[in-house]
């Protein structure tokens, strides 16, 4: 029999959600609705998320506020109970990492600092496994790894790392506040963005592949966990949302079985690996077009890192994990849906 949470002291009924219109954002936002919280969402672009519905984009209460101008952060939150900071720069390209840092640790100090002042009952934090570190022998990764950098370790990992010290500085001066590190997200979105993008490549045929491993959930369950955590009294705790360990060869098989595509058939060794990021780089100087593959992705690529997810099935008696072959054919048959409308 599933134990149940007690209730938070103060209760949450109205929630901000910064990023918002990213991927993961969206569907925190659905989770929301669905869990009947009335829901606050910052936007900075025009373009709201076309993948979770009009009923969803239309029953959020749209602001504009800026991670980096903390007077409209505070606007923001007037009124609100709780805060999913959702929002952040993912990017591997060397022109892009000085705003990166930028708005993941200083926007992150904004939004706690925000919080603090405006008395919020209750914030999470969408962090990162990246943010835990990685491990160069195949070891397994949970809530209790210290950060420890090493080459495997990306420029958006060092900034979600230190945007995390900022999170766990505010639980200090008094923030309740829980911190999520999910692993490589799935789900069904724009394709041309974000991890969606491995999709898109393995439906084109993208003949590569390595034997690198890593964790994958589905981008459902990470909305769902932040929904469920809103409503219990649960702070200054970190919690790994990962599913499956499962290699890449594995992942992109399962993919171009349910896009019924060839799948790959070319492993990237280390040395190919090197060799193609440095033909990708040259030739994004030409397309203007983000590389597909940069030194720290195909490192990744290369890398074996397992995590461990039992914490939040502990904590979360009633929380089950989606398996990634289910969430990987949910997926598929969304997009092949969508070529289908466009047909």
């Amino acid at each position: 029999m599933s134990q149940e949470q007690p209730a938070p002291s103060r209760p949450v009924q109205q929630v901000l959600v910064t990023g918002g219109t990213g991927f993961l954002g969206a569907y925190i936002l659905q989770a929301l609705l669905r869990a009947g919280y009335r829901v606050r969402a910052i936007r900075r672009s025009p373009r709201l998320p076309f993948f979770i519905g009009d009923a969803v984009t239309d029953g959020v209460q749209w602001i504009e506020a800026d991670l980096l101008d903390p007077l409209s952060l505070e606007e923001a939150m007037t009124g609100v109970d709780a805060v999913v900071h959702a929002a952040a720069m993912v990017s591997f390209a060397r022109r892009d990492r000085k705003q990166m840092y930028k708005t993941n640790i200083e926007g992150t100090a904004n939004v706690v600092n925000a919080a603090l002042e405006s008395n919020i009952a209750k914030c999470i934090y969408i962090s990162s496994v990246a943010a835990l570190g990685r491990s160069t022998q195949g070891a397994t990764v949970d809530e209790g790894k210290q950060w420890d950098e090493i080459r495997l370790d990306t420029h958006y990992a060092v900034s979600k790392y230190h945007a995390e010290m900022e999170v766990w500085r505010a639980i200090g001066e008094g923030l309740d506040a829980v911190i999520l590190n999910p692993s490589t997200i799935l789900g069904y979105g724009d394709w041309n963005t974000t991890s969606c993008a491995i999709f898109k490549h393995v439906f084109e045929e993208f003949p590569w592949y390595t034997e690198g491993i890593n964790g994958f959930v589905d981008v459902q369950d990470v909305a769902r966990a932040v929904a469920i955590l809103l409503g219990t009294p649960l702070t200054a705790e970190r919690f790994v949302l990962s599913a499956d360990n499962l290699s890449f060869h594995q992942v992109f098989d399962q993919i171009a079985a349910g896009f019924g595509k060839k799948k790959p058939s070319r492993e990237a060794t280390p040395l190919l690996a090197a060799i193609a990021w440095k033909l990708e780089g040259f030739k994004s100087l030409f397309t203007g077009r983000d590389p597909l593959l940069t030194r720290e992705t195909s490192r990744l690529a290369q890398s074996k890192t397992y995590f461990d997810n039992r914490k939040i099935l502990q904590a979360l008696p009633e929380f089950r994990f989606t398996p990634v072959a289910d969430t990987i054919s949910r997926t598929c048959a969304a997009y092949l849906k969508d070529l289908q409308n466009k047909t």
